[in-house]
């Protein structure tokens, strides 16, 4: 036999304090993931570690070159 709650869960204070926060931080990621370097990381992702070989190069490298503007690997 099957049981259902309808109960609601008591929001506590502490939950409705944080909401603004969750909300800033959710935000941030989604502004993170929508920009254009994430696409790149995406297809170099997607690629083996043979099909970069092949091209000459290592997932390493592909990866500094995507950040090398932002950040110093």
């Amino acid at each position: 036999m099957a049981y259902i709650s309808t109960v609601k869960p008591v929001a506590s204070l502490s939950s409705i304090l944080a909401r603004p926060f969750v909300a800033i931080w959710n935000f941030m990621i989604l502004m993170a993931e929508s920009h254009p370097k994430m696409e790149e990381v995406r297809k170099l992702n997607a690629k083996t570690d043979e099909d970069l070989a092949a091209r000459g190069t290592s997932r390493e490298a592909e990866v500094r070159r995507i950040f090398s503007d932002r950040l110093y690997l």
